[in-house]
C-alpha cells in the first residue's frame, strides 16, 4: 500500500483550520508537513504511522546492538553476519535521508 502524498501548509493556516487539516490526516492519511517561511518545521502523520516508526526505530535500535555485539566476537561467519546486518542498515538510513532531503527540497 502506497503512502499519500504529502501535502505542505503553513503553520498559520494549519492553526486557522486545525479540524479539517487533522480530520484529513486520520481519515485519508495524508502526511502534512507545516512550514515557516517555506522551511519545513514538522510533520503530522496519522497515529498509526508514528507507531510504526517508533517500532522501526527500536528494531533498527535491536539490530545495531545485536551487529556490534556480533561483531566483537571471535567467530569469523558471525562477524560476517554482522557486516550484513551493518549495510543494511547503512542503506536503509541512505534511503530515509534521501526521502528527507527530497521532502525538504
Amino acid at each position: 500500500m502506497s503512502q499519500p502524498a504529502e501535502k505542505r501548509m503553513g503553520v498559520s493556516d494549519v492553526r486557522q483550520n486545525m479540524t479539517e487539516v487533522i480530520a484529513e490526516v486520520r481519515l485519508l492519511g495524508t502526511p502534512v508537513v507545516l512550514t515557516r517561511r517555506e522551511k519545513p518545521q514538522a510533520v503530522l502523520v496519522p497515529h498509526g504511522f508514528y507507531e510504526q516508526a517508533l517500532r522501526d526505530h527500536a528494531l533498527i535500535e535491536h539490530l545495531e546492538r545485536q551487529a556490534s555485539e556480533v561483531e566483537a566476537g571471535p567467530e569469523r561467519e558471525a562477524q560476517q553476519r554482522a557486516r550484513v546486518v551493518w549495510e543494511a542498515l547503512d542503506a536503509a538510513a541512505t534511503d530515509v535521508d534521501s526521502a528527507r532531503n527530497i521532502a525538504e527540497s
